[in-house]
């Protein structure tokens, strides 16, 4: 489907109230926006799926604010950024200890059982929005001018987001046996 038939679909919904057309979007979307969250939430897949849902709901509760002045995936991932950014500032406010202290503790403590819990540790290394740009760029393949569009930052401050975010990955990769020069 191409941005023209995503424009279609959004009118069928706005106009129609056509669910059968916000089905076949959700369809569309539905694998890289929960990708998306569980690369955010470092793989914890109950909560991706949380999240993707509640995306998904708003998006469709506001779809006759879309203005297509960006693609309708930029939209849709701007309202899953902000979920996310909803649920991480919502947490911060009712923890007392630092959750992700915690996690380092008890992934420390865990075998490192996977590549993938490895990258997932990984990721828990950096900010929030380095976490963000790196999950969009490299695993959601946006481009920068959408990254931008989608977190509200300048292209340059995305820029420098993937590159401090690459450095710290690829230290953190390195210290942890995995070498470029080895395979």
């Amino acid at each position: 489907m191409s941005q023209l038939s995503d424009i279609s679909l959004v009118a069928q919904i706005v106009v129609f109230n056509n669910t059968r057309a916000f089905d076949q979007l959700v369809k569309k979307y539905q694998s890289s926006i929960r990708r998306f969250f569980l690369n955010q939430t470092c793989g914890d897949s109950e909560l991706s799926d949380d999240l993707a849902q509640d995306t998904f709901i708003k998006a469709y509760t506001n779809i006759a604010s879309f203005k297509n002045l960006s693609s309708f995936s930029t939209w849709l991932y701007r309202i899953a950024y902000n979920i996310f950014y909803d649920y991480i500032r919502s947490r911060k406010e009712t923890t007392d200890l630092d959750s992700r202290e915690i996690d380092n503790v008890h992934y420390t403590e865990q075998d490192n059982f996977s590549q993938q819990t490895d990258i997932y540790q990984s990721m828990k290394m950096l900010k929030d929005i380095e976490r963000t740009c790196i999950t969009l760029f490299y695993m959601e393949d946006q481009s920068i001018d959408k990254i931008a569009g989608i977190t509200g930052c300048p292209v340059g401050t995305v820029k420098s987001h993937l590159s401090r975010g690459k450095e710290k990955l690829a230290k953190y990769l390195k210290q942890n046996g995995y070498d470029r020069d080895r395979r």
